[in-house]
């Protein structure tokens, strides 16, 4: 079966409702796409209910599960079950709950930051049993709901072709998906492009935090912008050092302590077991552990900048100055 053969709108069951769930459901439903949810808090789907009531839903659109199993059961075959937790929720116990009710042909999709190996072995567990797997790199931050998503996308191949219309409701305007390949292949690609973020957040916290202390008092909110017309740095995550620094040209409320969520850690892994150097990453990476640890490091503009970053593209908390 492929995408051809069912109507565009399609019915999803989304489990997690936090900064990318949300936001996903939120363009899904705008798309015309239909909506079972589930959250493990009842308070953040009654927060999300608010914040879509100016969207002009019909009553089947959005509907709230009790739990996995009434998500389940509210989808029809193929059905389609995408899992959008945030960290520190544990997706081997949700996707277990999942593969309780879950059938053959239908299709289940992990949207978080996966170690790959981790994918690879789900997938392979739900294929022995006729399921499709799919492990989708999600990317572009807060702002892809306008934006538009970039997706990575590893597993079954006919999963991917099936839910194309989702896919490409998700990438408008800006964004994109691309299929990488079987089992953990999407979220591979994801985690070396996180690598690769690592290390130009770096760079981009360095230069100002060089720039900060020069003796010209420049205005940095000026060579953001500047920086944003056509030059060589040009690029996503200059727009945000623009949009923190509008907020804050000294970045002065901001302590510099830059949490890592691990795909940095994995990408150094893999690469030390091809023989590749990844001297940047790996610098990011320490920069990051000493911010925790060490005043000078915490003190310093480049690591409010970082933090300031993660902030504006991720909506990661960022610690404030008592």
């Amino acid at each position: 079966m492929n995408s051809a053969q069912h109507k565009f709108n399609m019915k999803i069951g989304l489990i997690g409702f936090g900064k990318m769930g949300s936001r996903i459901a939120e363009k899904l439903l705008t798309e015309g796409h239909e909506v079972v949810g589930w959250n493990r808090s009842n308070e953040t789907i009654e927060n999300f209910k608010f914040k879509i009531s100016n969207l002009k839903l019909n009553d089947s659109q959005f509907i709230v599960a009790d739990d996995i199993e009434q998500l389940i059961k509210q989808l029809k075959a193929p059905r389609i079950v995408w899992l959008m937790l945030p960290s520190g929720v544990p997706t081997q116990t949700v996707l277990d709950e999942v593969a309780k009710y879950t059938q053959k042909d239908d299709i289940v999709i992990d949207g978080g930051n996966a170690f790959y190996q981790d994918t690879q072995k789900r997938n392979e567990e739900f294929s022995a049993r006729g399921i499709r797997f799919l492990g989708i790199g999600v990317s572009g931050g807060i702002i892809a709901e306008k934006e538009g998503y970039p997706l990575m996308v590893g597993g079954d191949k006919s999963a991917y072709e099936y839910i194309k219309p989702v896919l490409d409701s998700l990438a408008k305007p800006g964004g994109g998906h691309e299929y990488f390949g079987y089992g953990g292949a999407g979220h591979f690609v994801k985690m070396v492009h996180n690598g690769v973020e690592y290390g130009m957040m770096q760079a981009i916290g360095e230069g100002f935090g060089v720039l900060q202390k020069a003796k010209y008092n420049f205005d940095l909110l000026k060579v953001a912008k500047l920086w944003q017309k056509g030059t060589i740095v040009d690029s996503f995550l200059i727009d945000r050092a623009k949009d923190a620094l509008e907020k804050d040209a000294n970045l002065a409320d901001i302590v510099g302590e830059i949490a890592a969520t691990g795909e940095a850690e994995w990408t150094i892994n893999e690469a030390k077991k091809e023989d590749v150097p990844v001297g940047v990453i790996e610098s990011s990476l320490e920069f990051r552990k000493k911010s925790l640890v060490e005043n000078k490091v915490k003190e310093s503009f480049a690591a409010k900048m970082v933090a300031a970053l993660r902030r504006e593209f991720g909506g990661h908390e960022v610690k404030k100055k008592d």
